[in-house]
């Protein structure tokens, strides 16, 4: 953690990480793939959580007044569990096999992104079982490796919430999920003073960028920047991906 091109790839992940707090759509997701590429993909995630925690702060603040309190009571419970089913499982796992699969879900939501169809859809009741099923998946991949977005948003989707109240939901969430990782991260020494030194640093641009992203979201055309950001996320994912097949192999 002390040569150019680490700092330099953090202080782009912490960026990542803050701009998706200010409402920029997908980029927290590219944090850990890109620390990743200079660091182990556990010590990544477990540098990068304290930032999320930090960022998250502001977003409840901005999202405060609107978020659904059915979704949040089925979705958090079940991320609850999937985080300590990545707890109970993490000794068990190589450094290959997480590289792998932190890859292959960048890689899998950026192609569910691109190949899908836009559809307008109806709001919805939200359903306790399959917000559970999948509230467990995004707390196991937010553990793994803070990309607990693609299986949250199989399910929450489809409900057909409200812009704000999406993003408010979301945001509420995944500070809840966020907080309760602290637990198991502390106990795999993942918060070790080292880590808690860089994140510290590191939460300067991660706060800044909050600002920034909020900004852009108002400046920039939604549609060309998200569109960026997936194809960012699908090539590193797919470097990735290579890096921990020929681990595993």
């Amino acid at each position: 953690m002390e040569d150019l091109g680490f700092w330099v790839a953090a202080v782009v992940a912490a960026a990542l990480v803050g701009m998706s707090k200010g409402g920029v759509p997908v980029v927290g997701m590219l944090g850990v793939p890109v620390l990743a590429l200079v660091i182990n993909p556990v010590v990544a995630a477990g540098l990068l959580l304290p930032v999320y925690v930090v960022s998250d702060i502001f977003g409840l603040y901005a999202y405060r007044h609107a978020f659904d309190r059915r979704v949040l009571s089925i979705v958090v419970p079940g991320a609850v569990l999937g985080v300590g089913i990545g707890w109970a499982t993490a000794s068990l796992v190589s450094e290959a096999a997480v590289t792998l699969v932190v890859g292959l879900i960048g890689l899998a939501f950026a192609l569910n992104i691109l190949l899908r169809k836009p559809v307008v859809v109806e709001p919805k009741r939200a359903e306790v079982a399959p917000g559970l099923f999948w509230g467990s998946i995004a707390g196991f991949t937010s553990f793994v490796s803070h990309a607990g977005a693609p299986p949250y948003q199989v399910y929450t989707l489809p409900l057909g919430m409200p812009k704000a109240v999406f993003a408010g939901t979301t945001t509420i969430a995944f500070a809840i999920i966020n907080a309760v990782k602290l637990i198991p991260y502390y106990a795999l020494g993942q918060l070790n003073p080292s880590n808690l030194k860089a994140a510290a640093v590191l939460a300067v641009p991660a706060v800044v960028a909050v600002f920034a992203g909020v900004r852009l979201v108002q400046l920039m055309p939604e549609k060309l920047f998200f569109r960026l950001v997936v194809w960012a996320l699908a090539l590193i994912s797919l470097k990735l991906i290579w890096d921990g097949a020929w681990g595993v192999i």
